[in-house]
């Protein structure tokens, strides 16, 4: 073998053996992250929609990663489903309506682990009463002796004795369907109004070739309705036994929800990833939407991202026991707890308007 060629022969194994190195290195790095991060079990209220962007951006930029959690996300399939599994221990935190949780803290008051609310994130109700123009509805008062329709556990519908008690309603007729019908059976005239989530139902119209302008909508907040919305839960166990995980899982997820008011438009990529077959641009207007009427309303920038007015929570908590008709009375109290939540300039993220 001549020189250079043992020469040559040398450095090559040397830079296999570098490489090599660095290789197990890096996978040393990764399998320490792996054993030291915290798993998190985490699910939506819904399916992978325009709003799920704001828990789904943080996850693919990293920021859960960075914050020393192992997160994953799933869909769900309703708030009440969302609260149940938290409460099982299935899931470790979950995004879930404020109702449905206060509704489940008071009829299970011997239950060993109801999840507790740590961080606000609709500061509004989603909820509206939507009717075609068509059908003469115009205010609450044209809905008596109507026929509504929607699924038994939308959060709208359980809460529609607030708004009717609130507007003075008169008496009207429920038709009970699987929500992928509801806004199929508006569209179709086989009801006359269907309660939902705005940014859900009025663009699920669209889909079905409804015009937004021959769409009346009466959003609740609009019509003396003040519920709070949805909210993230966490489990006590998680609370008690990783309370730093629970602080952790709030400011990367802050970090992300400041990410996408900024840029909703690309943070649909994220739910795109999830879910292929979503319209792009149909699920970033419903983005939009929910940023405006429910994320980033008047009552949250006057409030604070995040955080909750101690008597506008205590006045939905006598409202929740009274329309449900709960086994006891709902503690607001024992639902919410901001100890979790980051310090008052970090959650300084709403866009002035």
């Amino acid at each position: 073998m001549s020189e250079p060629t043992a020469m040559h022969k040398r450095h090559f194994l040397r830079s296999a053996l570098a490489v090599s190195l660095i290789g197990a290195a890096g996978l040393g790095t990764a399998q320490a992250w792996a054993q030291s991060a915290t798993p998190v079990k985490f699910q939506l209220d819904w399916r992978f929609e325009g709003p799920s962007a704001l828990f789904l951006a943080p996850a693919a930029k990293g920021y859960f990663k960075e914050a020393g959690l192992d997160v994953s996300i799933d869909a769900g399939n309703g708030s009440g489903g969302t609260v149940t599994r938290v409460a099982s221990g299935s899931y470790d935190i979950g995004f879930a309506d404020l109702a449905s949780l206060m509704e489940f803290h008071a009829n299970n008051p011997d239950a060993p682990n109801k999840p507790v609310a740590v961080m606000m994130v609709y500061n509004n109700t989603p909820a509206s009463v939507m009717a075609l123009k068509k059908s003469g509805i115009r205010a609450p008062a044209d809905l008596a002796g109507k026929k509504l329709g929607a699924p038994v556990f939308d959060a709208g519908r359980r809460a529609f004795p607030i708004f009717a008690k609130a507007n003075k309603v008169g008496a009207v007729q429920w038709t009970t369907m699987d929500a992928p019908l509801r806004e199929t059976m508006l569209a179709r005239g086989d009801i006359d109004a269907i309660t939902g989530f705005t940014f859900t139902s009025l663009l699920n119209l669209e889909a079905r070739g409804v015009k937004a302008a021959d769409v009346v909508v009466l959003p609740y907040p609009d019509y003396g309705v003040k519920l709070y919305g949805n909210v993230v839960i966490a489990s006590p166990r998680l609370m008690k036994d990783n309370p730093a995980a629970v602080k952790a899982f709030l400011q990367a997820f802050t970090k992300g929800v400041k990410d996408v008011l900024a840029d909703p438009d690309g943070a649909v990529q994220y739910i795109k990833a999830r879910d292929g077959i979503i319209d792009s641009k149909l699920e970033a207007r419903r983005l939009r939407l929910a940023i405006d009427t429910v994320v980033n309303s008047p009552d949250a920038r006057a409030e604070g991202f995040g955080q909750v007015d101690a008597g506008r929570l205590a006045l939905m908590a006598s409202q929740v026991s009274d329309t449900f008709s709960t086994k006891t009375r709902v503690d607001p109290a024992a639902v919410w707890n901001a100890s979790f939540l980051p310090s008052k300039a970090a959650l300084d993220i709403l866009p002035k308007k």
